[in-house]
C-alpha cells in the first residue's frame, strides 16, 4: 500500500511539472509575440497572468488546508457514543433479554421485554433529554416556558398545578442535536394521586439525560435528599435558584454562596444558577403594570455548554442507567418467584419435619437426627435456585446449621416458646410428643429460611456467617402474629392427629 501510494505521488508530480513546463513556454512564446509590437502591452497582459496563477495557487493552498483538517462539527449523539460505556450498556440489555425467559409472570415478562427493546432503540436517538424537577410551587412550568420562549401561564400557581407529564421539542443555537424538555408534576403532594405523580416525576428524572432541579429558597432538607440521591445515580444535575426577583441583589448573592457551599460534594459551584423565570409585575406611574422579561440566560448557557460538551457521555450514561436498572428488576422479579417457589418447599418439610418427630418417641430432643429430612429439603431449595447440591454437601450443611441452632440456644429457646404457646401439661407421653413433633417443625421453618438467605447470596453466609443468618431468621419468626398462626396449624396438622 505504502509502494502504491508512492508511485501516484511520482507520477502526480510529473504531471504537474510537465503542465507547468508547457505553460511557461505558452507564456513566453505569447509575450515575445505581443512584445515584439507592443512591449507595455505585453508587461501588463503578462502581469495580469501572474496575479491570476498567483490567485490560483492562494486558493487551492486555502481549500487544501481546509480540507486536510479533521472536522470539528459537533457529531450526533446517536453516532458519537463512547464506545466502552455503549457496549457495556448492549450486554448488559442482552443479559436481560436473556433472563427474561426465566421469569414465569407473563405480563412482567413482556413488559421488561418490551422496555428492553425500546432501550435497544435508545443508540439511535437524535435529541436530549431534559427534565425539570422539584417541589410543586418551585416555578417549574415558568422555567419551561420561559426557555421555549411562551408566554407565561398565571400568577402565584398552588401546589401540584402541574398534574400531567408535558414533555416539548426546543433547539438551542450551539447545541448540535434537539431538546426533548418534560415539564414533570410537582413533589411534597401527600394525597394518594400526588404520590403517584411523584412516582410519575422520580421516574421521568432518571430516565433524563440532564435534569434541573428547581428550589425557591435555600435548600430544604428534604431537596437536598432528593438531589444526592438523583446525583447518586449518575443523574448531570444543574440546580436552579428561581423567583430571585423576589429578594434584594445581597439576599441573592448570600443564599447563592449559601447554596454552593452546601451542594459543594455534589455539584459544581458553575452548576448552581441563580434565575428568575417569571419575575413579578410592577405597578407604574401611570397606574399600568409591567412585566419584566424572565431571566433565564445563565441557566440558557448553563444547559447548552453541558450538552455541547459533555451531551454523547450524558447519553451513554442514561442509557447504561437505564440497562442497569433493568437488570436489576430482572434479577427483583426472578428473586420474587424463587422466593415464592423456596417458601413452599421450606413449608413441606417444616410439616414433614414435625410429623416425623412427633412420631418418634425420643426422651430427649435430638434435632441433629432430621439432619436427612433438612439435607433433602436443602437439594431441594438448590434446585430452586439453579444450584447443584450434592447429597453429602446438603447433610454436611444441615447438620453445621443443626450445631449452630444449638450453640446458640433456639433449641432451648423453640421447646419454650412451643409449650408456652400451646399451653400444655408437659406431663403425659402424648404432650411430648406434641411440643416434641411442634418444635421440630418451627425449627426446620428457622433452618429452610436461613438456608433461602444462603442460595440467595450465591451459596454464601455473607459477612456475618451463618450465626447472624440464624439469628436473624430466629428473631423474624418469633413475632407474635407469625407464632399465632404457625401454631394455630401445627395443631391441625400435628397435634390433633396425635390425640385422635
Amino acid at each position: 500500500m505504502r509502494n502504491v501510494r508512492l508511485l501516484l505521488w511520482l507520477g502526480g508530480g510529473v504531471l504537474v511539472l510537465g503542465i507547468t513546463l508547457w505553460l511557461l513556454g505558452t507564456l513566453a512564446q505569447f509575450y515575445s509575440a505581443i512584445a515584439a509590437t507592443s512591449p507595455l502591452l505585453a508587461n501588463v497582459l503578462l502581469g495580469l497572468v501572474l496575479i491570476v496563477i498567483a490567485a490560483f495557487i492562494a486558493i487551492a493552498i486555502y481549500y487544501g488546508i481546509l480540507f486536510s483538517r479533521p472536522n470539528r462539527s459537533t457529531p450526533s449523539p446517536a453516532t458519537s457514543l463512547p464506545s466502552d460505556k455503549t457496549g457495556i450498556a448492549d450486554e448488559t440489555i442482552a443479559a436481560v433479554q436473556k433472563q427474561v425467559s426465566q421469569i414465569q409472570d407473563d405480563i412482567a415478562r413482556q413488559a421488561l421485554l418490551e422496555r428492553s427493546h425500546t432501550l435497544s432503540q435508545d443508540f439511535d436517538r437524535q435529541h436530549f433529554r431534559v427534565a425539570v424537577f422539584g417541589t410543586g410551587s418551585a416555578g417549574k412550568t415558568s422555567i419551561v416556558n420561559a426557555i421555549l420562549g411562551r408566554p407565561p401561564q398565571g400568577i402565584g400557581a398552588p401546589i401540584g398545578t402541574t398534574t400531567e407529564i408535558t414533555t416539548y421539542r426546543c433547539r438551542f443555537k450551539n447545541v448540535a442535536s434537539d431538546i426533548q424538555i418534560t415539564d414533570t408534576p410537582g413533589l411534597s403532594d401527600a394525597s394518594a394521586l400526588g404520590n403517584e405523580r411523584e412516582y410519575e416525576a422520580k421516574r421521568i428524572a432518571t430516565e433524563s439525560d440532564l435534569l434541573i432541579f428547581v428550589i425557591d429558597n435555600d435548600l430544604r432538607q428534604s431537596e437536598y435528599e432528593r438531589l444526592k440521591q438523583l446525583i447518586a445515580m449518575g443523574k448531570r444535575s444543574i440546580l436552579a435558584f428561581n423567583k430571585i426577583d423576589r429578594y434584594t441583589d445581597d439576599d441573592v448573592k448570600l443564599i447563592l454562596t449559601q447554596l454552593r457551599r452546601r451542594v459543594s460534594d455534589v455539584l459544581s459551584s458553575e452548576d448552581v444558577v441563580a434565575i428568575a423565570a417569571h419575575p413579578q409585575s410592577t405597578q407604574l406611574l401611570t397606574g399600568d403594570r409591567s412585566q419584566p422579561r424572565p431571566y433565564v440566560l445563565p441557566l440558557l448557557r448553563r444547559i447548552s455548554i453541558i450538552l455541547r460538551e459533555e451531551g454523547n457521555d450524558l447519553i451513554a450514561d442514561n442509557i447504561l442507567l437505564q440497562a442497569q436498572r433493568l437488570i436489576d428488576n430482572a434479577h427483583q422479579l426472578i428473586d420474587q418467584q424463587r422466593r415464592q417457589s423456596a417458601e413452599k418447599v421450606v413449608e413441606r418439610f417444616q410439616w414433614i419435619s414435625g410429623s416425623v418427630v412427633s412420631l418418634t418417641p425420643l426422651p430427649v430432643i435430638d434435632f441433629l437426627a432430621t439432619a436427612a429430612i433438612n439435607a433433602q429439603m436443602v437439594v431441594e431449595l438448590g434446585k430452586v435456585y439453579g444450584c447443584e447440591v450434592s447429597a453429602e454437601q446438603a447433610k454436611a450443611l444441615a447438620i453445621s446449621l443443626a450445631k449452630t441452632l444449638i450453640g446458640l440456644g433456639v433449641v432451648k429457646s423453640a421447646v419454650e416458646l412451643s409449650t408456652l404457646t400451646l399451653q400444655l401439661n408437659p406431663g403425659t407421653f402424648i404432650i411430648g410428643q406434641a411440643v416434641q413433633g411442634v418444635t421440630a417443625a418451627y425449627l426446620t421453618r428457622v433452618a429452610g429460611k436461613s438456608f433461602i438467605e444462603y442460595f440467595r447470596q450465591n451459596q454464601s453466609w455473607g459477612d456475618g456467617g451463618i450465626t447472624d443468618v440464624v439469628q436473624s431468621q430466629f428473631q423474624l419468626n418469633r413475632r407474635d402474629a407469625f407464632v399465632k398462626a404457625f401454631m394455630k396449624e401445627a395443631m391441625n396438622r400435628i397435634v390433633s392427629p396425635l390425640n385422635n
